[in-house]
C-alpha cells in the first residue's frame, strides 16, 4: 500500500527527496496504513509457517500504530503468535516497572492487549551492571541474526535526527551499545521525568549497523516540530550529525509523515520549484513573500529577473509584470495589520481583517494552560478590553503538573501560617499540609502527585491566572476555569479528548454567545495539551454551528508559546508599541510559578516571556523587511473557517 504511493512520486520529487516519503493528511490515517502493512506481513509469514521478526519503537509517534494493531487483533482476528519483536532501546538505568520504562510502555500500548507470547518480545535490560552491558548487547544482536534478521523496523526520529538512541555523531557501523544521551534528547524527555535533573543520562540502543541491515524500514514522524529535521534527513547530505540521513542509503526505507511533519519538504513548501502548479492566491502570496525574504528585498523591489531566476517565470507569464504581482501582495499583507482586533467602529471594514459591527463584541479567549492567553495574545486581549469589548477567558486546564513541588509546599505552609496568625480554628488545612509535605518528602522520581498536592498546585495557577485577568481589566465574572477532565491524570501523559471535555467547551460557548473566539493553534506544544484543547474547541464549534448565534461567530487561532505563524499565513497582525510590550511582560510576570525555573522547559532555554517577546519582535521585523511599517512587536492570528 505504501509502496504504490511512493512509486507515484515524480522525477522532480525524487530529485529533491533521497528517501521515499509518503504524506498523509493526519497521523491517524498514516498509522492505519502502516498497521495494514505490518498485518499483511504477519499474515504472509503465518501462511509460510515462519516467524515475523519486528523491530519496534517507543515514544509518541507509534502510539496510534499500536492502537490500530490492537484493534486489528481484537476486531479482525490478527494473531501475533508468530511475531518475535526486538525493541530499539531503553533508558539506563531503568527499572522495568517504572512509569518511564519502555518495558511498561510496550506492555501498556501493545503486548498486554494481543496474543504475542511473553518469551517472544525483547527489550533492552535497564537493570544490568555496566560490566554486563557489552556481552548483553552482543547477545541481543546474535538473537536477531539467528532469526535471519529483522523483517521490518519501525522508527521514530528525534529533534536532532537520532534514530533509536543513536545520537548525532553515531557512525554507520556502530553496534548495539550503551550511549550517552544528547542534551537535546534529555531536555525533550525531561517532562516525563519531572525535570532535567531526574532524566537519565545514558541508554542502551540498537546500533546503526543493525538498523541498516533490516529488510524494511518505516520511519514515523508527526507534527510541525519535526518538519526541519525531516527535511534535513530526506533532502540533506548523509551525515553523522543527522543519523536519520543514513537511511538514504537503505534500499527499502520509507518516511511516513503527516502534513505538518512534511511541511518543509521542497515539494510541499515550495512546490513551484518541483513542477508546474496552479497558482492559487495562497501559493502566490507564499511564493512572493518567500522570494522577498530569501533575496532580502522589500516586496515592491522585486523584479522580473528575480521571478525568472527563482523558478517563478510561469507566475510572471500568467500574472506579470512583477510590479503588478508585487503591489497586489503588498496590499494584501498591509491589510492584515490592524490596531482594532475587534473591528473598528463606524469604519469601512472591507479591507480590514475584522468586521466593524457589532461595535461592541463578546469575545471568548480559550487558554489551554493558565498562562497561554497572556503569553500568546496578551497585547491583543488588553486592546480588546480597552476598546470596550466584553472579553471572557476560558482556562481549559488547571496546569497543575507544571508547578514545582517546593512551590506547592510554600503555599500550603502559607495557609497554615495565615490561619494561625488570625486565630482561624480549622485543623483541615494543617492536615492537608502535613499529608502533602510527607508525600513530597518521600516522592519518587516521576511518581504521580496525590490529589491534595495536585489541588494545591492547581490553586496556585488559578490565582496567577486571575491576577493576570485583573491586570488587563477582566472582571471575575468573565473568568472561567473549565478544568477539562482529559488533563487531570497527574502525569504529562493525558487522556484522549472525551465527551465531557467537548460538552464543557460547548456549554461555555453557548453561555457567552461570542462574536469572536480565540483559540491556541500552537501545535508545537511538545506535551500535546494544546492539540487536545484545540480539538475540543473545533468539535464544540462544529456541533454548535446550526445555532443562530454562531452565524456571527468568527474563530481566530493564535500562537506564540512554542512557535509562530509564518508571515504568509497571517490574516490579522496586531501591532504593539514599546510600552505595550512592557505591559505584556508585566502580565506574564503574574505567573510567578512559571518564572525562574519552568518545570517543562522544552528545548528552548528562554523563559516564556522572553520567547513571546522575541517571536512578537520577529514578526514585526519580517513586516519591516518586506517593506511595511515597522512596529516594536506584533501578535499574529489566522482565521479558522468552519
Amino acid at each position: 500500500m505504501l509502496k504504490s504511493i511512493i512509486d507515484k512520486a515524480t522525477g522532480f520529487e525524487k530529485r529533491f527527496e533521497n528517501i521515499g516519503t509518503v504524506v498523509f493528511e493526519i497521523s491517524t490515517e498514516a498509522s492505519k496504513a502502516v498497521a495494514k502493512e505490518i498485518a499483511d506481513l504477519i499474515r504472509v509469514k503465518q501462511s509460510q509457517k515462519q516467524p515475523c521478526v519486528l523491530g519496534l519503537a517507543t515514544g509518541s509517534s507509534p502510539k496510534g500504530l499500536y492502537a490500530e494493531l490492537v484493534r486489528l487483533h481484537k476486531e479482525e482476528g490478527l494473531s501475533f503468535k508468530n511475531v518475535i519483536s526486538f525493541n530499539l532501546d531503553e533508558y539506563y538505568p531503568m527499572e522495568p516497572d517504572s512509569v518511564n520504562s519502555y518495558v511498561r510502555f510496550m506492555k501498556e500500548q501493545l503486548f498486554n492487549h494481543v496474543d504475542i507470547l511473553p518469551e517472544n518480545y525483547h527489550i533492552p535490560d535497564g537493570l544490568l551492571s555496566k560490566v554486563e552491558i557489552g556481552n548483553y548487547c552482543d547477545a541481543y544482536e546474535a538473537k536477531i541474526e539467528a532469526l535471519g534478521g529483522l523483517d521490518l523496523q519501525i522508527l521514530g526520529i528525534g529533534g536532532n535526527g537520532h534514530i533509536g538512541f543513536n545520537e548525532a555523531g553515531s557512525l554507520q557501523n556502530s553496534k548495539t551499545r550503551l550511549v550517552a544521551l544528547d542534551h537535546i534528547t534529555r531536555v525533550a524527555a525531561s517532562g516525563d521525568f519531572g525535570g532535567l535533573e531526574n532524566t537519565p543520562r545514558t541508554a542502551i540502543t540498537l546500533g546503526v549497523k543493525k538498523i541498516m541491515e533490516v529488510k524494511r524500514i518505516i520511519l514515523l514522524a508527526w507534527g510541525e516540530g519535526k518538519s526541519n529535521i525531516i527535511k534535513a534527513s530526506v533532502e540533506g547530505q548523509v551525515t553523522s550529525q543527522v543519523p536519520a540521513s543514513y537511511l538514504q542509503e537503505h534500499n527499502n526505507a520509507t518516511f511516513v509523515l503527516d502534513q505538518a511533519a512534511a511541511s518543509k519538504l521542497t515539494r510541499i513548501n515550495t512546490p513551484w520549484l518541483v513542477e508546474k502548479i496552479e497558482w492559487t492566491d495562497k501559493l502566490v502570496r507564499k511564493a512572493v513573500l518567500s522570494l522577498a525574504l530569501s533575496l532580502k528585498k522589500p516586496i515592491l523591489m522585486l523584479t522580473d529577473d528575480d521571478y525568472i531566476e527563482n523558478g517563478m517565470s510561469d507566475l510572471l507569464a500568467d500574472s506579470g509584470p512583477a510590479y503588478d504581482i508585487n503591489i497586489k501582495i503588498f496590499n494584501k499583507l498591509q491589510n492584515t495589520i490592524t490596531g482594532w482586533p475587534g473591528g473598528k467602529p463606524n469604519a469601512d471594514d472591507s479591507k480590514r481583517p475584522e468586521r466593524s459591527e457589532p461595535s461592541k463584541k463578546r469575545v471568548l479567549v480559550f487558554s489551554p494552560h493558565p498562562d497561554d492567553d497572556i503569553i500568546s495574545m496578551g497585547g491583543t486581549i488588553k486592546r480588546l478590553q480597552e476598546q470596550g469589548h466584553e472579553v471572557h477567558v476560558g482556562y481549559q486546564t488547571s496546569g497543575n503538573i507544571a508547578v514545582a513541588d517546593d512551590e506547592a509546599l510554600r503555599f500550603a505552609n502559607f495557609v497554615c501560617d495565615y490561619n494561625d496568625k488570625f486565630g482561624i480554628e480549622n485543623s483541615e488545612p494543617l492536615n492537608i499540609y502535613k499529608k502533602a509535605a510527607t508525600f513530597l518528602k518521600n516522592k519518587k522520581s516521576s511518581e504521580i502527585d496525590i490529589a491534595e498536592v495536585r489541588f494545591i498546585k492547581g490553586l496556585i495557577r488559578k490565582g496567577e491566572a486571575r491576577a493576570t485577568c485583573h491586570f488587563v481589566g477582566i472582571p471575575d465574572q468573565q473568568i472561567h476555569f473549565m478544568e477539562l477532565p482529559f488533563y487531570e491524570t497527574g502525569t504529562i501523559k493525558k487522556n484522549p479528548i472525551g465527551i465531557a471535555d467537548i460538552k464543557i467547551t460547548s456549554d461555555l460557548i453557548e453561555k457567552i454567545k461570542p462574536h469572536q473566539i480565540y483559540a491556541a493553534g500552537d501545535l508545537a506544544d511538545p506535551h500535546g495539551t494544546h492539540k487536545v484543547c484545540l480539538d475540543a474547541v473545533f468539535q464544540a464549534v462544529k456541533e454548535l454551528k446550526p445555532k443562530k448565534f454562531m452565524k456571527e461567530c468568527w474563530v481566530w487561532l493564535y500562537r506564540g508559546a512554542w512557535q509562530e505563524w509564518g508571515v504568509d499565513e497571517i490574516e490579522m497582525a496586531v501591532p504593539m508599541g514599546p510600552d505595550q510590550v512592557l505591559e505584556k511582560r508585566k502580565g506574564i510576570f503574574k505567573h510567578q510559578s512559571q518564572k525562574d525555573g519552568v518545570v517543562f522547559q522544552g528545548t528552548d532555554s528562554r523563559e516564556f516571556w522572553q520567547r513571546a517577546e522575541d517571536r512578537n519582535k520577529e514578526t514585526a521585523n519580517l513586516y519591516d523587511q518586506l517593506g511595511l511599517s515597522h512596529y516594536a512587536a506584533m501578535e499574529a492570528f489566522v482565521r479558522w473557517h468552519y
